[in-house]
């Protein structure tokens, strides 16, 4: 009975509301890039991290004192991992010399005796090149998208796919810059990683639009607006299903994972969510209004021939 009352809900005559509610966050995330930007990571700008590993257990505020002590300002973040807490990582805006280094390992090591470090340095250069490549391998993987969807279905299910890509895409990037979450190189592939797996719940519902197609006899609106919300729900059960497996997995990352991948799985849980909501809110909403354009367009033409 539960399930009769919630496959009632028609989300194409809700449409609105979700356009509504996409569009506020898209509003307060361009706010926030344009006033904030993104707090981007040593992947994306100057600076140093310094991985350590040693025998004992380290504590995140006394590997603070000791960095600064020896530098003379703090890093910009320390984390704490490992199995038994032997394993820090200290990430600096700036990047280190070999003295400053030295110095470094060598206060940590009469604190927690020998250590081992690997170091990692990004100039200015480099990270201004990692950013824009960033921003071509997400340009390069929409356009992909929209010229295999285009020649797969049609243009209207390619403009609605690529719209609810950007929309999960940008969704991610706002969310990451209101509460400044560090975006560095594995967030980049969570957001590739998004734009694959949104894609591929929406053109699941375009498929099973395109079958119903083939048998419907589309006279008014209301028969395509029927035509899309039945082909969601028949897409529903196979959507969760995919959906969640991959987002236990994710969550299980976030969970367990070490502090190097935490914003990764973050990015993914986010995106996950995002991708299920925009393929059967947004994306199918916008291929019906597209089509409906072109039902009114044909009926007119069609009174004229008679």
């Amino acid at each position: 009975m539960l399930y009769d009352r919630i496959k009632k809900f028609d989300f194409v005559k809700n449409r609105k509301k979700f356009f509504a509610f996409s569009i506020a966050i898209t509003i307060v995330g361009i706010i926030t890039l344009v006033a904030l930007g993104l707090n981007t990571g040593v992947d994306f700008k100057a600076g140093t991290t310094l991985d350590i590993n040693g025998d004992k257990p380290m504590e995140k505020v006394k590997v603070e004192a000791v960095i600064k002590d020896a530098l003379g300002y703090e890093a910009k973040g320390v984390n704490i991992g490992g199995a038994d807490n032997n394993h820090a990582t200290a990430r600096f805006d700036k990047v280190l010399t070999q003295a400053d280094v030295t110095n470094v390992m060598g206060k940590l090591s009469a604190e927690y005796g020998t250590l081992t470090k690997e170091e990692n340095t990004v100039d200015t250069e480099l990270a201004n090149e990692l950013a824009r490549k960033a921003i071509y391998a997400v340009l390069i993987a929409s356009i992909g998208i929209i010229i295999y969807v285009t020649i797969r279905f049609e243009w209207r299910f390619a403009v609605a796919g690529i719209v609810a890509l950007l929309h999960d895409a940008f969704i991610v990037i706002s969310l990451f810059s209101i509460f400044r979450w560090e975006v560095n190189l594995p967030f980049v592939a969570a957001v590739l990683t998004i734009v694959g797996y949104s894609i591929n719940d929406t053109i699941v519902i375009f498929d099973r639009i395109r079958e119903n197609l083939r048998f419907a006899k589309l006279k008014t609106a209301d028969d395509l607006h029927t035509l899309v919300n039945n082909s969601i729900w028949q897409t529903m059960t196979r959507s969760i299903n995919t959906v969640f497996t991959v987002f236990i997995g994710a969550l299980c990352l976030f969970i367990f994972g070490s502090e190097s991948i935490k914003y990764f799985s973050l990015a993914m849980i986010l995106g996950l969510v995002s991708g299920a909501y925009s393929s059967v809110c947004i994306a199918s909403p916008i291929w019906m209004l597209l089509k409906q354009s072109s039902l009114k367009k044909a009926r007119p033409a069609v009174a004229a021939k008679e």
